[in-house]
């Protein structure tokens, strides 16, 4: 059974992190950091933009800043076939 991150991975999804600061409600002056990690599709980041969709609508703390990092861990050029087998005892 094939993971779900390692099946994104196939099909073109990276690691994605977002470093998002957003204000406390109640201390409009303070910030607070939360940090959100998912595989998503770089440059429109779809899985990221649900999810800040949702906090704009559901979460009371406004956003301040949102810092997103991308990077591609297995790419579909990188898996090849092989027609040979070597086992060890």
């Amino acid at each position: 059974m094939v993971s779900e991150g390692f099946r994104k991975q196939l099909e073109g999804y990276g690691l994605t992190t977002a470093e998002i600061l957003y204000r406390l409600p109640d201390h409009p002056a303070l910030l607070q950091t939360y940090v959100w990690q998912d595989y998503d599709l770089c440059p429109k980041f779809p899985v990221l933009s649900k999810f800040l969709a949702f906090w704009l609508e559901k979460i009371e703390g406004p956003l301040h800043s949102v810092t997103v990092a991308h990077a591609r861990l297995i790419k579909p050029a990188e898996i090849r076939a092989v027609n040979g087998e070597f086992r060890l005892h």
